[in-house]
């Protein structure tokens, strides 16, 4: 495979195998290319008849363009034995603090994900800098020790952190689809969230995917919160 350097940037990592052989692994540290197909959590980026298949959290995923655009993303790459995934953002900031949440035990890039795709890193910070446990468990996969250990193990390095607000513009083809479609990504039910997204495009009207992801996991964290007093 071809790789052209004005696309992708290489780091080299030298290691072992199982057999004992030295190996070397190319770590891709961004990708340029058009955008060949797109869904929530995860992206096709076609960088010179290649195609990348690429994880990406909902903001960066909202912000992106119309398929067959070009786009740029910041990747981080996860390398196991069997296999090499790749994780993408549109913003340092973002990429800088999925790699902090790896950071915390039993944090793996999946739950990584999955936490910047339910609160965004405006909401996140604050909320392990005060040690919100309540607000960190409402995100789909973070119990309450995980929480515990993001906010014992990450409160120290986030005051390096500075947070600026930035506004992501939200396609708004198929919309609720989509909204339904990250919202079963993030381990929700299919007719809740249909159900929730219908409400809240009838409530508000809201027709941007970033607010109408939003309302329905607030909605969604405001039921599961009445199901937990309840019992």
């Amino acid at each position: 495979m071809s790789m052209n350097s004005k696309w992708i940037t290489p780091t080299r990592i030298d290691g072992r195998n199982k057999s004992g052989n030295t190996s070397t692994t190319f770590m891709i540290g961004q990708l340029r290319g058009t955008l060949a197909d797109k869904r929530p959590n995860l992206v096709m980026v076609d960088v010179g008849g290649v195609g990348y298949l690429v994880a990406v959290p909902l903001s960066t995923y909202a912000a992106l363009g119309e398929l067959h655009t070009e786009v740029t993303l910041l990747i981080h790459t996860h390398v196991r034995e069997d296999a090499l995934a790749l994780y993408g953002f549109l913003s340092s900031r973002e990429k800088h603090f999925f790699e902090m949440l790896l950071g915390a035990s039993g944090v793996g890039p999946s739950l990584a994900l999955k936490i910047l795709s339910g609160m965004s890193v405006e909401e996140l910070v604050p909320a392990i800098r005060t040690g919100d446990v309540v607000r960190l468990t409402r995100i789909p996969g973070v119990g309450r020790k995980t929480a515990e250990r993001m906010v014992v193990e990450l409160k120290d390095k986030l005051e390096a952190v500075v947070v600026a607000e930035e506004k992501l513009p939200a396609s708004k083809a198929g919309v609720e689809a989509d909204v339904v479609s990250a919202l079963t990504n993030l381990g929700y039910d299919s007719r809740t969230a249909e159900s929730a997204v219908a409400e809240c495009k009838c409530a508000s009207g809201t027709a941007s995917f970033e607010k109408l992801l939003k309302a329905a996991l607030q909605a969604l964290s405001a039921q599961k919160t009445s199901v937990a007093r309840a019992s």
